[in-house]
């Protein structure tokens, strides 16, 4: 007998693939075995799911209750567990969830990963709680018309928002400000913004911090108050902003508070856009420091969350091509703020850095010249269209690096790069489907992985790096 859809079912999770897709297998009537897959259904759990797709061989399904505990399971160390959107494995075993992450991605990769491949394994996190240097907090309603709250989205829901003052994969100094500044402002009476009324001031709280330097920043987000259905006027909002800034100079942060800001913004989408920012204290930047290098990091600069697992992870990509860097010319392409860039500079000839970010661009020329690095250079612009424009003026690598977003590199893009024919390339992901997609191409232009490794960055999450040395036949 067929499942029907619209129908709540259980079973027991069988296997996960990347990052977070359930394996689950159910017994109709007749004794006939269907494949359905739940995101979010971790190995071991029986889960009850409600089908929403039927597929042949693969249906899919909506997670809506964990009927018994996984055998790898323990008491999560959150109490947000199974509600916030972060964390996939909360009340696993830490070394489980890395040997979940390692068998995902070999699976991915197995076409392309021959006996003679060097494996140099997955590393883990030299932190696995409180690693996180940035989050983006959101105020609103714990669930229509309840309590006010700063946090985190709930998972799979644009609107209720779930207390993360104790997330345990933040920084211990974000808990204090969170927890802070949501009670200064319920004290005020200040509302949060309402998204479908437009109405009310505060909209999100950021907070960076380098785990070298212990700089703290924290940025609050608020509407203009030039529209009078946010209940207060634009001096209002800023004489409350400067309260809040007191208040946070009498905390006793393990860290350093070295910046608050307050930026505006009246987009109507839910996400931190900078119509204006103003310096309420200290300064717009901190530094945190790589490998020996300093870096000056703004609110939205992209830097790596995890600062000390970034330090293994661009060792790693310095050790797949130090011979081929030393003396040559090295392209890092979807540079970011230049990190990768000036880790390989001083044994470089030279750097040429791409990056499509123009805030990105101008913090890597900044950093560049706080470490005293001549010859780097970075250039604004799409990856492909810049290859193409600047095909004349730029020196032909001897080798690259590619880091790309989670979407990995455009066909185009990795046609242009793959036809320089450099001897070697490092492919840094952060997603590796993207990667296993991208490599059908690498492949079939005559290069094949030599050497890789992985690098949880992202402990208790399903995310994870992989590293991989390409070389040319």
């Amino acid at each position: 007998m067929a499942l029907k859809k619209g129908e709540v079912y259980t079973g027991y999770v069988e296997s996960i693939g990347f990052p977070n897709k359930g394996c689950v297998y159910v017994t109709d009537e007749d004794g006939e075995r269907h494949r359905v897959t739940v995101k979010n259904a971790l190995p071991g759990q029986k889960v009850a799911f409600r089908l929403t797709k039927k597929r042949n061989g693969n249906s899919e399904g909506l997670l809506k209750e964990v009927v018994e505990k996984s055998e790898f399971e323990t008491d999560p160390a959150c109490k947000n567990a199974g509600k916030c959107g972060g964390c996939l494995y909360p009340g696993f075993d830490y070394e489980k969830t890395i040997e979940i992450k390692e068998a995902q991605v070999k699976k991915l990769l197995e076409n392309y990963l021959s006996d003679d491949v060097i494996y140099d394994g997955i590393k883990s996190s030299p932190v696995c709680d409180g690693y996180r240097g940035k989050m983006e907090y959101t105020f609103g309603d714990e669930f229509l018309d309840g309590p006010k709250v700063l946090g985190l989205h709930k998972r799979g829901s644009f609107h209720d928002i779930v207390d993360a003052s104790d997330c345990r994969i933040a920084d211990e100094d974000f808990g204090l400000l969170v927890s802070h500044t949501s009670g200064f402002f319920s004290e005020k009476g200040v509302d949060f913004y309402h998204r479908m009324k437009h109405t009310g001031v505060l909209r999100h709280l950021l907070v960076r911090k380098a785990a070298k330097t212990g700089e703290l920043m924290a940025a609050l987000v608020t509407v203009s108050g030039k529209d009078t259905m946010a209940g207060l006027d634009s001096d209002e909002i800023e004489r409350l902003c400067n309260d809040w800034k007191e208040s946070l100079l009498s905390l006793k942060f393990k860290g350093k508070l070295t910046g608050v800001l307050h930026i505006i913004n009246d987009s109507p989408a839910d996400a931190i856009i900078c119509d204006r920012m103003d310096v309420l204290y200290g300064k717009d930047w901190f530094t945190e420091e790589l490998l020996g290098l300093k870096f000056k990091i703004t609110p939205f600069s992209f830097f790596q969350t995890n600062s000390l697992g970034a330090e293994v992870l661009y060792s790693l990509v310095r050790s797949y091509i130090s011979e081929d860097v030393k003396g040559g010319k090295v392209f890092d392409l979807y540079s970011g703020t230049g990190t990768i860039a000036q880790i390989l500079a001083p044994a470089a000839k030279k750097v040429t850095g791409v990056e499509i970010v123009e805030e990105a661009v101008e913090a890597a020329k900044e950093n560049a010249k706080l470490n005293g690095l001549e010859n780097c250079d970075f250039i604004a612009g799409d990856v492909f269209k810049v290859l193409e424009s600047y095909a004349d003026s730029l020196d032909s690598p001897d080798c690259i690096v590619v880091d790309p977003p989670r979407d990995g590199v455009g066909p185009k893009a990795l046609l242009k790069i793959l036809n320089y024919g450099v001897k070697h390339m490092v492919y840094v992901s952060c997603k590796a489907t993207s990667l296993a997609r991208d490599m059908e191409m690498i492949n079939a232009k005559g290069y094949r992985i030599v050497r890789w490794g992985m690098v949880d960055m992202f402990p208790f999450t399903g995310g994870i790096e992989t590293c991989c040395l390409l070389e040319r036949l």
